[in-house]
């Protein structure tokens, strides 16, 4: 290729370049002056944000206490139940246990209350009701002879025949 044209492909890549050049340095302008209006637009509210962010702070804080000492009380009351709990654990295997023993001495005294109440029945069946029902035998034998013997010898016919059919 001929220097000449060389010079003339050179001549136009660097002004390409230059025209790059000058519209980077545009836009770099137009950049520079979105940022102004921008930090100009911020630049109120700065002060705001500060006193949000240090309200925030203090909020924070004060609530970080709260929580530490909302904590420990319900520690504590976690403790405290705990023992209550085994304090109740406690009384009821305590009230069981109680309870089982008097349930057998219940049971203990029933049976012993059952034994000698149908050893009394016994006895009074043996002791009165039997002596009752010999001499209630022994009267009622007497007062049959007592009736054999005033009715006379013989029985009539019609007593005779009716005592007869009864045991047919």
């Amino acid at each position: 290729m001929d220097p000449n044209a060389w010079i003339i492909v050179m001549t136009v890549f660097v002004i390409i370049a230059a025209i790059a050049l000058c519209i980077q340095a545009g836009m770099l302008f137009g950049m520079y002056r979105a940022t102004r209006s921008l930090q100009d637009r911020v630049m109120p509210l700065l002060p705001k944000v500060e006193s949000l962010v240090e309200s925030a702070r203090t909020t924070v804080d004060h609530s970080r206490l709260q929580l530490a000492e909302m904590t420990g009380k319900a520690n504590e009351i976690l403790d405290s139940t705990k023992a209550q709990m085994r304090k109740v654990e406690e009384v009821i295997g305590d009230a069981t246990s109680r309870a089982k023993v008097q349930m057998e001495r219940v049971e203990m005294v029933m049976d012993d209350t059952l034994s000698r109440t149908h050893e009394t029945v016994v006895a009074l069946n043996s002791g009165i009701l039997k002596p009752l029902r010999e001499i209630n035998g022994i009267a009622v034998g007497i007062k049959t002879a007592f009736a054999h013997l005033s009715r006379g010898n013989r029985p009539n016919v019609a007593e005779a025949t009716s005592d007869e059919e009864m045991f047919i």
